[in-house]
């Protein structure tokens, strides 16, 4: 579904500062399966998103999604077919824009159009509809600023607007980092409904080791770019897991 092929990327070619991220590095992922990727911090794993995404470009390799090379689309392009929600509540949002408003720009991803005619009065029954399916009550609220909505509420929009487009893949760039315990709790609990009801297959990055592995079937660990592990996840613990990160941790520590 998802093909990662003999990948290369590097940054600061020919310095001092080099760093050389991936090498050939090939992977792929089953079409209506959630994949969580862990591993410390330099390890790839938000580099490979963004490869993904197109938001950075390939040096090298080969990109195919449900066997159609995007490796060289923008990535305004590939978003018609890729939703993404970032770490940050504002990023996947625009605050100054309303609720309505912003679920009216989702609504023409890939589209064209014009701002003026952004929203029209038939539509509105079916993104209040949407909206219910959060169980928030922001369908009692589309007529307000997006900043004024809390940072549970913003990522919880961002992935109502991320999937309403039924993509064929969702990127999840570690979505609950920035929340409190109780709201990641919600809000990894409507990603999975979303993921379920639509079928969407799902590559998820996380440093909570207990929620990469409950929401998701496959998971991989990262280091320096290459996959040192590769299971489902019930046949993973997490102390397996933390294991494997606290040695690679302190490698990079003492290295």
């Amino acid at each position: 579904m998802l093909e990662v092929k003999n990948m290369w990327k590097s940054f600061n070619l020919g310095t001092d500062h080099e760093i050389n991220v991936f090498r050939n590095f090939s992977l792929s992922f089953i079409e209506g399966e959630s994949t969580a990727i862990v591993g410390a911090n330099g390890c790839g794993k938000s580099t490979l998103l963004n490869l993904i995404s197109g938001s950075l470009p390939l040096d090298s390799g080969k990109i195919l999604l449900k066997g159609r090379d995007i490796s060289l689309l923008p990535e305004e392009k590939r978003s018609s077919n890729i939703g993404r929600v970032h770490q940050n509540p504002s990023f996947g949002v625009s605050p100054s824009l309303t609720i309505l408003e912003n679920l009216a720009l989702a609504n023409k991803k890939g589209d064209s159009f014009s701002l003026r005619n952004l929203v029209k009065k038939d539509s509105i029954p079916f993104y209040k509809e949407l909206l219910k399916t959060l169980d928030l009550g922001l369908e009692n609220k589309i007529h307000t600023q997006v900043k004024f909505l809390s940072g549970g509420q913003r990522q919880s929009l961002s992935l109502l607007m991320a999937t309403m487009k039924d993509p064929d893949l969702l990127l999840l760039d570690e979505h609950t980092a920035a929340l409190d315990p109780k709201t990641s709790f919600v809000v990894m609990e409507k990603t999975k409904e979303l993921i379920e009801k639509n079928n969407i297959t799902t590559v998820m990055i996380s440093h909570n080791m207990s929620d990469a592995l409950k929401y998701s079937q496959r998971i991989i660990m990262m280091d320096k770019g290459e996959v040192i592990l590769d299971k489902r996840s019930c046949d993973v613990s997490e102390k397996e897991l933390l294991d494997i990160y606290t040695k690679q941790l302190v490698k990079k520590i003492t290295a």
